[in-house]
Protein backbone atom coordinates (compact mmCIF):
# COMPACT_ATOMS: atom_id res chain seq x y z
CA UNK A 1 0.00 0.00 0.00
CA UNK A 2 3.02 2.42 0.77
CA UNK A 3 3.89 1.67 -2.47
CA UNK A 4 0.93 2.09 -4.27
CA UNK A 5 0.65 5.66 -2.25
CA UNK A 6 3.78 7.18 -3.65
CA UNK A 7 3.49 5.76 -7.29
CA UNK A 8 -0.56 7.86 -6.42
CA UNK A 9 1.07 10.94 -6.28
CA UNK A 10 3.52 10.99 -9.51
CA UNK A 11 0.75 9.38 -11.21
CA UNK A 12 -1.56 12.34 -10.35
CA UNK A 13 0.62 14.99 -10.97
CA UNK A 14 1.79 13.43 -14.63
CA UNK A 15 -2.40 13.20 -15.40
CA UNK A 16 -2.88 16.94 -14.23
CA UNK A 17 -0.71 18.06 -17.06
CA UNK A 18 -2.48 15.83 -19.44
CA UNK A 19 -5.67 17.04 -21.73
CA UNK A 20 -7.98 14.06 -21.36
CA UNK A 21 -10.95 13.16 -23.46
CA UNK A 22 -14.59 12.27 -23.01
CA UNK A 23 -14.31 8.26 -22.59
CA UNK A 24 -15.96 7.49 -26.15
CA UNK A 25 -14.06 1.70 -24.99
CA UNK A 26 -12.84 -1.04 -22.78
CA UNK A 27 -9.68 -1.32 -24.09
CA UNK A 28 -7.38 -4.25 -22.87
CA UNK A 29 -10.33 -6.14 -21.67
CA UNK A 30 -12.66 -9.07 -22.18
CA UNK A 31 -16.04 -9.50 -24.03
CA UNK A 32 -18.81 -9.96 -21.46
CA UNK A 33 -19.92 -13.55 -22.84
CA UNK A 34 -22.10 -14.57 -20.20
CA UNK A 35 -25.91 -14.55 -21.10
CA UNK A 36 -26.32 -14.27 -17.05
CA UNK A 37 -23.65 -11.29 -16.73
CA UNK A 38 -23.61 -8.03 -17.06
CA UNK A 39 -24.79 -7.83 -20.46
CA UNK A 40 -28.03 -7.97 -18.20
CA UNK A 41 -27.35 -4.65 -16.67
CA UNK A 42 -25.32 -2.46 -19.19
CA UNK A 43 -26.52 -0.73 -21.76
CA UNK A 44 -25.24 1.38 -24.73
CA UNK A 45 -26.71 5.09 -25.16
CA UNK A 46 -26.36 6.21 -29.19
CA UNK A 47 -27.93 9.70 -30.23
CA UNK A 48 -28.99 10.34 -33.78
CA UNK A 49 -25.66 12.53 -34.34
CA UNK A 50 -23.91 8.78 -34.03
CA UNK A 51 -22.37 9.54 -30.22
CA UNK A 52 -21.88 6.31 -28.14
CA UNK A 53 -22.16 5.92 -25.10
CA UNK A 54 -22.68 2.97 -21.68
CA UNK A 55 -25.15 3.07 -19.05
CA UNK A 56 -26.66 1.08 -16.79
CA UNK A 57 -29.76 -0.21 -15.16
CA UNK A 58 -30.86 1.23 -11.89
CA UNK A 59 -34.11 0.70 -12.06
CA UNK A 60 -36.23 -1.80 -15.33
CA UNK A 61 -36.92 1.66 -16.90
CA UNK A 62 -33.83 3.69 -15.88
CA UNK A 63 -30.86 4.16 -16.65
CA UNK A 64 -27.15 5.35 -14.97
CA UNK A 65 -24.84 7.08 -17.11
CA UNK A 66 -22.34 10.32 -17.21
CA UNK A 67 -23.82 13.81 -17.90
CA UNK A 68 -21.97 14.85 -20.82
CA UNK A 69 -23.70 11.78 -22.53
CA UNK A 70 -26.81 13.62 -23.04
CA UNK A 71 -25.83 17.11 -23.31
CA UNK A 72 -26.32 17.38 -27.06
CA UNK A 73 -28.66 18.53 -28.89
CA UNK A 74 -30.00 15.41 -30.76
CA UNK A 75 -32.25 12.61 -30.43
CA UNK A 76 -31.44 9.46 -27.94
CA UNK A 77 -31.76 5.88 -27.66
CA UNK A 78 -30.64 2.80 -25.59
CA UNK A 79 -29.70 -0.42 -27.03
CA UNK A 80 -30.16 -3.75 -24.47
CA UNK A 81 -28.46 -7.04 -25.39
CA UNK A 82 -31.04 -9.81 -24.64
CA UNK A 83 -29.32 -13.26 -23.27
CA UNK A 84 -28.80 -14.46 -26.95
CA UNK A 85 -26.76 -11.25 -27.30
CA UNK A 86 -29.57 -10.10 -29.77
CA UNK A 87 -29.40 -6.35 -29.55
CA UNK A 88 -33.14 -4.44 -28.77
CA UNK A 89 -33.53 -0.72 -29.00
CA UNK A 90 -35.63 1.72 -26.77
CA UNK A 91 -36.54 5.17 -26.58
CA UNK A 92 -35.91 7.72 -24.46
CA UNK A 93 -38.41 9.56 -23.52
CA UNK A 94 -36.29 12.00 -20.60
CA UNK A 95 -33.41 12.68 -19.12
CA UNK A 96 -32.45 14.83 -16.14
CA UNK A 97 -28.14 16.07 -15.87
CA UNK A 98 -26.86 16.64 -12.21
CA UNK A 99 -28.40 19.94 -11.48
CA UNK A 100 -24.40 21.46 -11.02
CA UNK A 101 -23.12 20.08 -14.87
CA UNK A 102 -22.14 22.72 -16.78
CA UNK A 103 -21.83 21.46 -20.67
CA UNK A 104 -19.55 22.46 -23.60
CA UNK A 105 -16.42 22.28 -21.47
CA UNK A 106 -13.50 20.02 -21.63
CA UNK A 107 -13.33 16.98 -19.07
CA UNK A 108 -10.18 18.67 -16.84
CA UNK A 109 -12.07 22.08 -16.50
CA UNK A 110 -15.74 20.51 -16.38
CA UNK A 111 -17.71 21.74 -13.94
CA UNK A 112 -20.35 20.00 -11.71
CA UNK A 113 -20.87 16.32 -11.38
CA UNK A 114 -21.05 14.38 -14.52
CA UNK A 115 -23.84 12.31 -13.90
CA UNK A 116 -27.59 11.63 -15.27
CA UNK A 117 -30.49 9.86 -15.73
CA UNK A 118 -32.57 8.10 -18.43
CA UNK A 119 -36.25 7.26 -18.83
CA UNK A 120 -37.03 4.56 -20.94
CA UNK A 121 -40.44 4.47 -23.24
CA UNK A 122 -40.74 1.00 -21.41
CA UNK A 123 -39.79 -1.13 -18.39
CA UNK A 124 -37.73 -4.46 -19.46
CA UNK A 125 -38.20 -7.76 -18.12
CA UNK A 126 -37.46 -10.49 -16.14
CA UNK A 127 -33.92 -10.70 -18.73
CA UNK A 128 -32.58 -7.70 -17.40
CA UNK A 129 -31.06 -6.78 -14.31
CA UNK A 130 -30.79 -3.62 -12.45
CA UNK A 131 -27.98 -2.70 -10.11
CA UNK A 132 -28.03 -1.07 -6.64
CA UNK A 133 -25.61 2.09 -7.39
CA UNK A 134 -25.23 2.77 -3.42
CA UNK A 135 -22.32 0.79 -3.50
CA UNK A 136 -20.16 2.18 -1.08
CA UNK A 137 -17.02 4.88 -1.58
CA UNK A 138 -14.25 3.85 -3.80
CA UNK A 139 -10.54 3.39 -1.57
CA UNK A 140 -7.30 3.86 -2.50
CA UNK A 141 -6.33 0.17 -3.55
CA UNK A 142 -9.86 -1.64 -3.96
CA UNK A 143 -10.15 -3.80 -6.98
CA UNK A 144 -13.18 -2.66 -9.17
CA UNK A 145 -14.14 -4.19 -12.89
CA UNK A 146 -14.92 -1.38 -15.63
CA UNK A 147 -17.67 -2.29 -18.52
CA UNK A 148 -18.49 -0.49 -21.84
CA UNK A 149 -19.37 -0.41 -25.27
CA UNK A 150 -16.84 1.35 -26.54
CA UNK A 151 -13.46 1.07 -28.74
CA UNK A 152 -10.62 -1.11 -28.29
CA UNK A 153 -8.47 1.77 -29.86
CA UNK A 154 -8.84 5.16 -30.72
CA UNK A 155 -8.39 4.39 -34.60
CA UNK A 156 -10.91 1.45 -34.64
CA UNK A 157 -14.12 2.66 -34.45
CA UNK A 158 -15.64 -0.51 -35.74
CA UNK A 159 -15.13 -1.98 -32.91
CA UNK A 160 -17.70 -0.68 -30.64
CA UNK A 161 -21.11 -1.57 -30.14
CA UNK A 162 -19.33 -4.80 -28.07
CA UNK A 163 -19.34 -5.41 -24.23
CA UNK A 164 -16.34 -5.86 -22.79
CA UNK A 165 -15.25 -5.57 -19.02
CA UNK A 166 -12.19 -5.66 -17.52
CA UNK A 167 -10.17 -5.81 -13.33
CA UNK A 168 -8.99 -2.30 -12.68
CA UNK A 169 -7.32 -0.97 -9.19
CA UNK A 170 -8.54 2.39 -7.38
CA UNK A 171 -5.37 4.82 -7.13
CA UNK A 172 -7.19 7.97 -5.42
CA UNK A 173 -8.84 10.69 -6.09
CA UNK A 174 -8.22 14.01 -8.21
CA UNK A 175 -9.32 17.47 -7.51
CA UNK A 176 -9.78 19.45 -11.20
CA UNK A 177 -12.45 21.30 -11.79
CA UNK A 178 -14.88 18.83 -9.76
CA UNK A 179 -13.29 15.26 -7.67
CA UNK A 180 -13.08 12.39 -9.53
CA UNK A 181 -11.90 8.93 -8.80
CA UNK A 182 -9.00 7.64 -10.57
CA UNK A 183 -8.67 3.56 -11.67
CA UNK A 184 -6.21 2.23 -13.56
CA UNK A 185 -4.83 -1.53 -14.62
CA UNK A 186 -3.47 -3.02 -11.71
CA UNK A 187 -0.44 -4.78 -13.63
CA UNK A 188 0.64 -1.56 -15.58
CA UNK A 189 -0.26 1.35 -13.23
CA UNK A 190 -0.75 3.29 -15.91
CA UNK A 191 3.20 3.61 -16.91
CA UNK A 192 2.30 1.64 -20.10
CA UNK A 193 -1.14 1.27 -21.71
CA UNK A 194 -3.48 -1.39 -20.10
CA UNK A 195 -6.94 -2.26 -19.63
CA UNK A 196 -9.07 0.78 -18.76
CA UNK A 197 -12.01 3.30 -20.88
CA UNK A 198 -12.03 4.47 -24.12
CA UNK A 199 -14.15 5.85 -27.06
CA UNK A 200 -17.76 4.87 -25.89
CA UNK A 201 -17.22 3.78 -22.23
CA UNK A 202 -18.43 7.17 -20.77
CA UNK A 203 -21.28 6.90 -18.58
CA UNK A 204 -20.47 3.10 -18.18
CA UNK A 205 -20.12 1.55 -14.70
CA UNK A 206 -17.37 1.28 -12.49
CA UNK A 207 -18.21 -2.36 -10.31
CA UNK A 208 -17.76 -3.70 -7.24
CA UNK A 209 -18.80 -7.50 -6.70
CA UNK A 210 -19.15 -9.99 -8.69
CA UNK A 211 -21.74 -12.18 -10.97
CA UNK A 212 -25.26 -12.20 -9.17
CA UNK A 213 -24.40 -9.30 -6.92
CA UNK A 214 -22.27 -6.43 -8.73
CA UNK A 215 -23.20 -3.08 -7.62
CA UNK A 216 -22.45 0.42 -8.80
CA UNK A 217 -19.66 2.47 -7.30
CA UNK A 218 -18.80 4.92 -9.69
CA UNK A 219 -19.55 6.16 -13.75
CA UNK A 220 -17.19 6.58 -16.20
CA UNK A 221 -16.34 10.32 -17.04
CA UNK A 222 -13.29 10.45 -19.16
CA UNK A 223 -9.77 8.79 -19.78
CA UNK A 224 -5.89 9.59 -20.23
CA UNK A 225 -3.22 7.85 -21.63
CA UNK A 226 -0.43 6.04 -20.04
CA UNK A 227 2.64 8.00 -19.00
CA UNK A 228 5.14 6.31 -21.62
CA UNK A 229 3.47 6.69 -24.83
CA UNK A 230 4.91 6.76 -28.40
CA UNK A 231 5.06 10.65 -29.46
CA UNK A 232 4.02 9.54 -32.96
CA UNK A 233 0.78 7.45 -31.62
CA UNK A 234 0.02 9.33 -28.87
CA UNK A 235 -4.12 8.04 -27.06
CA UNK A 236 -6.24 9.02 -24.59
CA UNK A 237 -6.79 5.64 -23.59
CA UNK A 238 -5.44 3.00 -21.29
CA UNK A 239 -3.92 5.20 -19.23
CA UNK A 240 -6.02 6.81 -16.55
CA UNK A 241 -10.02 6.11 -15.79
CA UNK A 242 -11.43 9.13 -14.33
CA UNK A 243 -14.40 8.09 -12.50
CA UNK A 244 -17.81 10.15 -10.79
CA UNK A 245 -18.08 8.32 -6.94
CA UNK A 246 -21.93 7.31 -7.11
CA UNK A 247 -21.66 6.77 -2.99
CA UNK A 248 -21.59 10.65 -3.36
CA UNK A 249 -24.43 11.60 -4.91
CA UNK A 250 -26.85 8.66 -4.06
CA UNK A 251 -29.49 11.55 -2.44
CA UNK A 252 -29.61 12.72 -5.39
CA UNK A 253 -29.70 9.58 -7.64
CA UNK A 254 -32.59 8.44 -5.48
CA UNK A 255 -34.58 11.83 -5.74
CA UNK A 256 -34.91 11.69 -9.15
CA UNK A 257 -35.49 8.52 -9.85
CA UNK A 258 -38.70 8.45 -7.46
CA UNK A 259 -39.64 11.59 -9.78
CA UNK A 260 -39.20 9.60 -13.21
CA UNK A 261 -40.83 6.61 -10.97
CA UNK A 262 -44.00 8.70 -10.77
CA UNK A 263 -43.65 9.80 -14.87
CA UNK A 264 -45.14 7.54 -17.08
CA UNK A 265 -44.29 5.04 -19.52
CA UNK A 266 -44.43 5.64 -23.39
CA UNK A 267 -43.43 6.69 -26.86
CA UNK A 268 -40.88 9.18 -27.22
CA UNK A 269 -41.34 12.65 -26.57
CA UNK A 270 -39.70 14.79 -29.00
CA UNK A 271 -36.10 14.39 -31.16
CA UNK A 272 -34.28 17.50 -29.97
CA UNK A 273 -32.60 17.71 -26.62
CA UNK A 274 -34.67 20.78 -25.32
CA UNK A 275 -38.08 18.56 -26.14
CA UNK A 276 -36.69 15.72 -23.74
CA UNK A 277 -34.68 17.06 -21.33
CA UNK A 278 -37.30 19.75 -20.26
CA UNK A 279 -39.32 16.91 -17.64
CA UNK A 280 -38.96 15.63 -14.60
CA UNK A 281 -35.78 16.06 -12.84
CA UNK A 282 -34.48 19.12 -14.64
CA UNK A 283 -33.98 22.15 -12.97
Amino acid sequence: MRALRSRLAATLGFLCALTPLPALAVINGEVSRDPNGLRASVVRIESTQGEICSGTLIARDLVLTAAHCVMHQAGYSVVVVDRAFRSRRINAIAAAMHPDFVPGTTPEDQPGIDLALIKLAEPLGGDFQPLDPRGGAINTGDAVDIAGFGVVAENRRNTARTLRQAHLVSIGSLQVANRVTVVTDRRRMAETAGAGACLGDSGGPILRGGPGGYQIVGVVSWSSGAMRQDRKARTACGGFTAVTPTSEHTGWISQRAAEFARMPSGAAIGATRSDWMARPGRR
